[in-house]
């Protein structure tokens, strides 16, 4: 769960747009199934509203079956903040998370980017292989949360492949990390709620600070090529939010698949044009 579950939550990765346009607040709600190596693993729900320049997100992480039975894994967050122009700027944010019989909850407070509280309970246990965190490295940073919204670009649609071009800077209260994307694709998706086009970014995780190298996870998610996600455009409030997000672990692929989308307020989503011409739109879950 500590791993499968922030790396799910770190890329499942969206998007603000570089102006909130509705006025009216508009809150976009997804269902998503969770998956590992073909097998059911849980439910996660996200729910994000935004009005003028401010943003709220809100998320829950579920695991059932045998591996709830195992961990009894499970985890909710909040975070909130404003947009400016192409940029977020997160003001608050809050994750507890349960697996094993342990407890843990992070709560930060930032300002402009830069991290002015930050409270890990329990904090983690002191390794001497830990790569300590600068005081630079908690300085224009997104949270987890927040990260799950990507802002357009001003002047760009979209659906214009330069949404994908982007380093996210994440710090979740422990650990500092960049998540790499860049353009892999664009394709037609199909999901109840939402019919269009979606971009297909290509990821790489970059640790920075907090992580211990000397880990085989920590190995084998720098030197990790097989992770994606892809974007669906919410018109309204000019924001790109994950519809799927797939991550290779060490013991095969961890999925986020959108199982239902929708969009209450003023502002409706509405797909744009497909970007692709002649071919039938495929399930968020199909592979490329």
């Amino acid at each position: 769960m500590r791993f499968i579950a922030p790396a799910l939550l770190t890329f499942s990765l969206a998007a603000l747009g570089s102006q909130a346009q509705a006025q009216a607040a508009q809150t976009l709600k997804v269902n998503y199934n969770l998956s590992l190596a073909g097998l059911p693993l849980g439910k996660a729900d996200l729910s994000s509203t935004f009005k003028g320049p401010k943003y709220e997100v809100q998320g829950s992480v579920k695991l059932s079956g045998l591996v709830k039975m195992i961990t009894g894994g499970k985890g909710a967050g909040t975070a909130s903040g404003t947009i400016a122009g192409a940029q977020l700027q997160p003001q608050d944010f809050t994750v507890t998370s349960k697996s094993s019989g342990e407890q843990r909850t992070v709560r930060m407070a930032l300002d402009d980017g830069n991290v002015v509280k930050a409270e890990v309970v329990p904090p983690l246990e002191p390794k001497e292989d830990r790569v300590p965190v600068k005081e630079a490295d908690k300085k224009g940073v997104i949270d987890p949360l927040s990260a799950l919204i990507m802002p357009a670009m001003a002047s760009k649609g979209l659906t214009d492949q330069a949404n994908c071009n982007r380093t996210i800077p994440v710090f979740d209260g422990a650990t500092r990390q960049n998540i790499v994307l860049s353009y892999a694709g664009t394709q037609n998706v199909e999901v109840p709620g939402y019919s269009g086009p979606v971009l297909v970014c290509n990821a790489r995780w970059v640790p920075i600070s907090g992580h211990r190298p000397q880990r085989s996870t920590i190995k084998f998610m720098q030197e990790n090529k097989d992770m994606n996600v892809w974007l669906a455009p919410v018109e309204g409030a000019r924001v790109l939010f994950p519809i799927k997000v797939a991550v290779r672990t060490m013991i095969g692929m961890g999925e986020l698949e959108a199982a239902s989308w929708s969009v209450e307020g003023e502002a409706k989503a509405t797909a744009a044009k497909p970007a692709i011409r002649g071919k039938d739109p495929i399930k968020a879950g199909a592979g490329q």
